[in-house]
């Protein structure tokens, strides 16, 4: 054996010898020596290598996949293989020891019997791995037999030709056997290959690719995956027709958000409790030290301590702003990503390594191409094979790039994908003090800018060591080429990493300016679209508008800088390649005057300087992300590793409750009532029941489940019906028991689509009293053990209140077994429960039941005798009156003041239902209206996308706010630094023929110096310009974005009320945050680029063609090529891009919506489901997001294949043209050549790129140009002081609420003096809320007018007539801020006279007990205040305005009845002189009218005063008093 080794390496050593003569002719051949070792060896040592992998399948259990035909044919292949393997060995036997053989004749060599068992053994491990890939669940093929396949039939080629040329050469066969063995071995592997090439799609895969949404990449081959070629279908499809939602792939399992987020929350889990241990020990270790130097203190003297007090102060500040960082666990969250996705990670490190070291080998090649065009000796198949493998390694660097491209975008969308559940899933579980520390606004910002930085980042991490490293092999390869002078060009790149160190900490502390106001500026637009309403009431859209626009600016001024710091930065590294190659050069022609600069040298040392330009330019756009994502990261940290809720403060078990200031023992199935003034703790008390306060100490138990309802309704953006279903099962009995209780059936068939009609955001279709007795009829249906109500009568009309009582809340409800904790206001309830708890100042002050307390004589007495005499006393007649209403007078839908959209709704089926009425009145029979017509009806249509391509205009309107100025200036000058560039390399190609001039002569000192000179100026030149260009780009882009941001701001502002109806919040924030981030951070840079990529490509063909002008034969096919694989790709990227953010806005919608009702989520225990519904949102979103990645992986394989064939074509007619080229233009043209697949693989993710993010300015166009309502401002001006009298009047007042609809107002006609008090009644729909609308111009006239003080309002502009109106509205809306801005916006009052009107609203106390008065900062949406508080804000806020007319939507239903009378009388007094319209919830508010108006239909039924109506026994006013029980005796002798 020894001696067969030996033998076999000299043969091969041999062979190596005799290389150079077989290699050395016209007509190259290899020895066979190594065609039968070396290239046999080759692809069994691959398969071998790889095997392994796949043998680890073989140990589990079979997978009982059957066998699929193509299988058996592989099978057959290889089993054949094994035969040809194994009939070689005994014939190679038998020649060498057979009988007939010679045995003085030379024995056969040890290959011969080496091969056969080499290859027998190999085939037996190709069938194995065969198996292995059918037993290998959801497999098609293997990509490593497919390699091996190929790798087995190309190196065939060799032996394939060597024999066949042999035997046409002598014209016979020599070794007749091994010939027909070889061939047939030959063609079975070829066969091999086709069959490896198919994909083998079991059963399985088939199943899940007709039930998944028919996904093509479960059954793509191996070539099909590293082409793209399986994404095919989706384009055709796209080209064809603009793509939709409906034609999206469903996702892969591992693709979808429950996977991704199930391994992170886990290894988050982990990591966060290390962290946390972490920040245990640091803050144990501070204590002690801050305990040591405290014990050192005390004996330092008084004197010391003063002279040192200076000292301290600024030692303060640092120290604060240590704490603030050290406060929470950080350092966690990266650990977390890198273990979760380290496998990806690891794969993804491979490919970028070979890619890396793939790049350096095109360098050698173009070294050896212009070694071949100067040697003309060489034989001309030389240049043919390195242009061929030029383009080999080029293809190969190809699909490896594209791999690693793909991988890591996956990842990056599966890094945000995390985050963003993680942050929804933290919101869920955050206690109350950790959520004030973010605002909603803040909390979006984190799911949408903060994530997306991470998946930013984690696009680019690898770059982080691959830089590093193509800078260090870049810089080895230079010494090879340059020696010791590349030194130098080091020494300028360490001089640039203090400068590059100095820009990235500027840039981070811009960033984190930024980040601040950009979370002030959502937190004001998140509060403007919730208080739109109130905004408009007041006219105060102008004082928030500019609030807005001075934090924009202050985000402009730092963006600014931002850019500046950028256009430093792009300067100097602009320079970087053109210095570093200047200071080489020089050095090296220099140093010695035997160094003259050839064309080898210098062409290799550029292109190797051109692989070292993209790590020097990136690198500090890569610190740049590093350090955005950096503040993101402590963004994130600080928020996810917050308090969560103290799930166990609330305990469920059979013992009683307790709170840390209340002891309560509340029996099962008792109805217990909470009463007390206004901020006494009553929802305090709730929500530590509901466990969302901090127990300071004691415990809450708490039987069974609970059902809660908040005293501000909350409800989803669905239909009615899934509102009160809540996630439950449907039980039609039970549902249609709780709907008719609940008194929603009159409401149902006022609806479009009864119960599945589609509820706005934030009920905005819905009443108030709506809303609540939805709130109230899901907690009835949830059929809960234990419930609480907060106040829920107070937004619903008495009777409808009293109705509710009886059949929902009271004894004889259907809650009459459970155990209810009822706030109220309202007294006539307070009999029939069964105890009555006291609370003053969060101290229960009585507990005890009604009569028991009343002969107390405390208190709650005292309080029963000022305010409850009538309501007490006509309680049982209610009850009486609501078991026997009149026909047609059954419980009605509340008269709150509704939406314009419910009364149009309610308006659309006015005639059917005045027939309906009509009926009643007729006769006993209830007819039930035939709703079989009506499906569910959307009110929030599907948000509007445009199709197919972005329109120029598009394009020009950014060009335009940027100014034409910045962008033609700008190109100007990119244009001139282009040509800069080309006119260096020129100058350097001109430099190298020097060396053929001075050949074997001294180089001429003045022509180096020359030569040095020029390079050096037009290197510097290309920097300046590329810094005035950015500098114009980054001034052009800013004006840009403050254009579009003021368009879009102040026509949201002047949109008509009815777009806000029908607009879910969502979209607009999404217009907002993200459009206006894409809009200032993306486009400018996707701009830059683009023009630098066009340019670029130009030049590259400019300069091809220079030096060989035959390529403009293939230039005009592959730009046409280019042109249809671009045109064919973008429709579906783009379409793509929109479907992306169309389906990103229900993500944030859903969050605010989340955000807004997380008590009641957590009262019902739901968090599970919305944490479902939340995964579901964003697979909606990734189902866009992973196509798109795909699609510009497809097109980025398909344009690097066109520029390989650039480099190809350039080499290839190099080395044809080679006798009339010097070698100078060949090493330009290639050198040039090899840079082209980057940067046309970089112009066209531009360009797609720019569309795509061109597409937010589309967006954004959208909403800054929708219809607006009539001018704020006109020249008809009314005098300061209108009105003086205010008089109204209504002539033939008629209003619709389109143009297509019915009237909702059918001229009103009517005269309103100077100081009277109207009361407005009339049942839902009646038009009570239109008729206040109209005053405001809401909605506007159809036909007739308004007059005010002799003036028609319809002249008027806006602001003119709404300023000098007051409205004080049911919900009391505060914006966050402090509480003087939410009295007065505009700073027009005196402190003295806002002091005056809290005195007047009786908060004068409250304020001043709080520690910064006035100052004090209201939270988002006035959470850190009662709602009986927000109402008395909202009655300053009326008194502050002075106006001579009030409209009062009767808003005092949420304070307690004492503070109510004081409001009363406030009204009563203060705005005695005014004229006052009341829309009337509690009849008996309005008695004291001077005149009431009762409404019915559109038109004026009855215009009286209240005296007058109430003697007519068959009026409409009398019978509503009657239903309400208000008139009794005692009340009849006051009238």
């Amino acid at each position: 054996m020894p001696f067969t080794q030996s033998s076999s390496l000299m043969c091969v050593c041999v062979c190596v010898c005799q290389n150079a003569s077989y290699l050395q002719r016209p007509d190259p051949d290899l020895p066979i020596c190594v065609e039968r070792t070396v290239l046999v060896w080759l692809p069994l040592a691959f398969l071998w290598l790889c095997a392994p992998w796949g043998f680890t399948t073989l140990c589990k259990k079979p997978a009982k996949a059957p066998l699929s035909k193509l299988y058996i044919c592989k099978q057959v292949v290889a089993g054949l293989l094994l035969l040809t393997a194994i009939a070689e060995l005994p014939l190679t036997l038998a020649e060498d020891y057979g009988p007939s053989s010679d045995s003085t004749a030379q024995k056969h060599p040890v290959v011969l019997y080496a091969n056969p068992v080499l290859f027998a053994v190999s085939w037996v491990v190709v069938m194995l791995c065969q198996e292995c890939v059918r037993r290998r669940p959801r497999s098609v093929d293997s990509g490593s037999l497919f390699m091996f396949w190929l790798l087995q039939v190309l190196c065939a080629v060799f032996q394939f030709q060597t024999l066949l040329r042999d035997a046409l050469n002598k014209e016979e066969i020599d070794d007749l056997p091994r010939f027909c063995l070889f061939y047939i071995s030959n063609g079975l592997q070829l066969i091999a290959l086709v069959l490896s090439a198919i994909a083998d799609v079991s059963p399985e895969v088939k199943i899940i690719s007709q039930t998944v949404r028919k996904n093509p990449e479960a059954k793509a081959t191996f070539l099909s995956r590293i082409t793209f070629s399986w994404f095919n279908s989706m384009l055709i499809k796209g080209f064809k027709r603009p793509l939709v939602q409906e034609d999206m792939w469903d996702l892969n399992e591992k693709d979808s958000t429950q996977t991704i987020c199930r391994e992170f929350e886990d290894i988050m889990a982990k990591e966060l409790k290390k962290a946390h241990s972490r920040l245990q020990k640091k803050q144990n270790k501070r204590k002690t030290k801050n305990d040591h130097q405290s014990g050192l203190a005390k004996g330092v003297s008084q004197d010391v301590l003063v002279m040192e007090e200076m000292g301290k102060k600024k030692e303060k500040k640092k120290k604060k702003k240590k704490d603030s960082e050290s406060d929470y666990p950080n350092s966690w969250l990266v650990p977390t990503i890198a273990k979760t996705f380290k496998g990806v990670l690891l794969e993804t490190a491979l490919y970028k390594l070979i890619q890396d070291i793939l790049a350096f080998a095109s360098p050698q090649f173009l070294k050896l191409m212009i070694s071949f065009t100067q040697d003309k000796t060489s034989h001309a198949w030389t240049g043919y094979l390195y242009a061929v493998l030029l383009l080999v390694v080029a293809f190969l660097q190809s699909v490896i790039l594209q791999q690693y491209y793909n991988r890591c975008l996956i990842l990056g969308i599966k890094v945000r994908v995390a985050l963003m559940a993680a942050v929804y899933k933290k919101a869920l579980v955050v206690s109350n003090d950790s959520r004030k520390e973010s605002t909603a606004g803040e909390i979006v910002n984190l799911i949408s800018a903060d994530a997306q930085r991470f998946n930013k980042v984690t696009n680019v991490l690898h770059l982080l060591w691959s830089y590093p490293l193509q800078i260090a092999l870049a810089i080895a390869f230079l010494w090879i080429e340059l020696g010791p002078s590349v030194l130098a060009g080091l020494l300028v790149m360490v001089l640039m990493v203090p400068i590059n160190g100095w820009l990235a900490t500027k840039s981070r502390g811009f960033q984190v300016e930024n980040m601040k106001f950009k979370d002030t500026r959502m937190k004001i637009v998140n509060d403007i679209l919730n208080g739109i309403k109130v905004l408009k009431y007041y006219a105060w859209e102008s004082s928030f508008e500019a609030q807005v626009q001075e934090i924009r600016e202050k985000e402009l001024k730092v963006m600014r800088k931002f850019a500046y710091l950028s256009s430093v930065s792009t300067f100097i590294f602009s320079c970087a390649p053109a210095i570093v190659s200047l200071a080489t050069f020089a050095v090296f022609v220099s140093v010695s005057p035997d160094n003259i600069l050839d064309a080898e040298k210098a062409f290799t040392s550029i292109s190797l300087f051109n692989i070292l330009r993209l790590p020097l330019t990136m690198l500090p756009e890569l610190i740049s992300i590093m350090v955005q994502t950096t503040v993101s990261k402590k963004r994130l940290e600080k928020f996810l590793s917050g308090d969560d809720l103290d799930t166990m403060s609330v305990t469920r078990d059979d013992s009683h409750s307790k709170n840390s200031f209340v002891s309560l023992d509340i029996k099962p199935g008792r109805l217990v009532a909470v009463v007390g003034a206004v901020g006494s703790g009553k929802t305090s008390l709730i929500s530590a029941l509901l466990g969302e306060l901090h127990s300071l100490r004691g415990r809450i138990n708490i039987k069974g489940s609970v059902a809660y309802v908040p005293q501000q309704a909350w409800i989803q953006n669905t239909t009615l019906k899934d509102n009160i279903l809540f996630g439950s099962n449907l039980d039609e009995e039970h549902y249609l028991s709780v709907v008719d209780a609940c008194a929603l059936g009159p409401d149902l068939d006022l609806l479009p689509g009864r119960d599945q009609t589609e509820i706005g955001v934030k009920g905005i279709n819905l009443s108030g009293g709506q809303k609540q007795r939805v709130s109230l009829a899901r907690a009835v249906y949830s059929s809960a053990d234990v419930y609480l109500l907060d106040d829920p009568l107070s937004a619903v009309d008495s009777h409808v209140g009293k109705h509710l009582f009886e059949r929902v809340i009271g004894p004889k409800g259907l809650l009459k077994d459970k155990t209810r904790i009822l706030v109220t206001h309202g007294i006539s309830f307070l009999p029939y429960v069964d105890e009555i708890i006291v609370l003053v100042n969060g101290v229960v002050s009585e507990v005890g039941s009604y009569d028991g307390l009343r002969a107390s004589k405390g208190a709650f007495s005292e309080f029963l005798e000022t305010y409850g005499k009538d309501e007490s006393n006509n309680a049982d007649s209610d009850y009486e009156q609501i078991d026997t209403l009149p026909e047609g007078l059954e419980p009605q839908a509340d008269d709150s003041l509704e939406d314009i959209v419910s009364s149009t709704l309610k308006r659309e089926n006015s005639l059917r239902h005045s027939q309906r009425v009509r009926v009643r009145k007729n006769s006993s029979v209830r007819s039930k209206k035939d709703s079989g017509d009506k499906k569910g009806q959307r009110l929030i249509e599907k948000e509007a996308m445009e199709t197919g391509r972005v329109k120029f205009s598009v394009y020009l309107q950014y060009m335009r706010s940027m100014g034409w100025c910045f962008v033609t200036w700008s190109f100007l000058f990119y244009f001139i630094q282009n040509v800069a560039i080309i006119g260096q390399n020129l100058w350097l190609s001109d430099w190298t023929d020097d060396s053929v001039e001075y050949f074997n002569t001294t180089y001429p000192a003045h022509i180096r110096d020359m030569r040095i000179g020029v390079f050096g100026a037009l290197g510097l030149a290309q920097g300046f310009l590329v810094f005035f260009g950015t500098i114009l780009i980054a001034d052009g882009s800013i004006s840009a974005s403050r254009t579009l941001h003021t368009n879009l701001l102040s026509n949201i502002l002047k949109a008509p009320m009815v777009f806000f109806d029908t607009t879910p919040s969502g979209r607009i924030v999404n217009r907002f945050a993200k459009d206006i981030f894409t809009v200032d951070e993306m486009i400018p840079m996707s701009f830059r680029s683009w023009i630098f990529s066009i340019l670029g490509v130009l030049g590259t063909l400019f300069v091809i063609c220079l030096a060989t002008p035959i390529f403009i034969a293939v230039v005009v096919p592959m730009a046409v090529v280019y042109y249809f694989v671009q045109r064919f790709y973008v429709p579906t990227s783009r379409q793509l891009r929109r479907l992306d953010s169309v389906s990103r806005s229900p993500i944030y919608s859903h969050f605010g919506e989340t955000i807004s009702g997380l008590s009641v989520i957590r009262a019902y225990g739901h968090q599970q489901r919305f944490l479902k519904q939340n995964e579901d949102t964003i697979d909606q979103n990734l189902k866009s997001v992973y196509p798109w990645f795909v699609s510009n992986r497809w097109l980025a394989m398909r344009l690097e294949c066109l520029g390989n064939l650039v480099v190809f074509f350039a080499a290839l007619f190099a080395v044809i043209s080679r006798d009339s080229l010097n070698s100078g233009l060949v090493g330009l043209s290639i050198s040039y050549a090899l840079s082209m697949t980057q940067i046309l693989n970089w112009l066209v993710r531009m360009t797609s790129e720019l569309e795509t993010n061109i597409v937010a300015v589309e967006r954004v166009r959208e909403y800054a140009e929708i219809k607006n309502e009539a001018p704020w401002i006109t020249s008809n001006r009314p005098p300061d002081d209108w009105p003086t009298a205010g008089n109204i009047r209504f002539d033939n007042y008629k209003v619709r609420y389109r143009p297509e609809l019915e009237l909702i107002l059918h001229g009103i006609t009517c005269d309103i003096a100077s100081t009277e008090k109207i009361g407005i009644v009339g049942r839902t729909g009646a038009g009570k809320s239109s008729l206040t609308n109209c005053l405001f111009r809401i909605i506007e006239a159809s036909e007739g007018r308004i007059l005010i003080d002799g003036i028609d309002i319809s002249t008027l502009g806006l602001h003119d007539l709404r300023s000098r109106l007051t409205i004080i509205p049911q919900d009391p809306v505060l914006f966050s801020g402090t509480l003087r801005m939410n009295l007065d916006p505009f700073e027009k009052s005196s402190d003295e006279e806002i002091w005056t009107v809290l005195e007047l609203a009786h908060l004068k106390d409250y304020v001043r007990g709080l520690p910064t008065g006035l100052q004090h900062e209201v939270s988002e949406g006035g959470e850190n205040l009662s709602v009986g508080q927000r109402q008395l804000l909202c009655l300053a806020r009326a008194l502050l305005r002075k106006s001579r007319i009030l409209i009062l939507d009767e808003a005092t239903a949420a304070v307690d009845l004492e503070t109510d009378d004081l409001i009363q009388n406030t009204l009563r007094t203060e705005f005695s002189h005014c004229t006052v319209l009341t829309i009337a919830h509690r009849l008996s508010t309005i008695l004291d009218s001077s005149r009431v108006m009762v409404l019915d239909f559109g038109q004026i039924v009855e215009f009286d005063s209240p005296s007058v109506l109430l003697n007519n026994k068959q009026g409409h006013f009398y019978m509503h008093i009657q239903v309400v029980g208000v008139l009794n005796p005692e009340f009849a002798q006051i009238l």
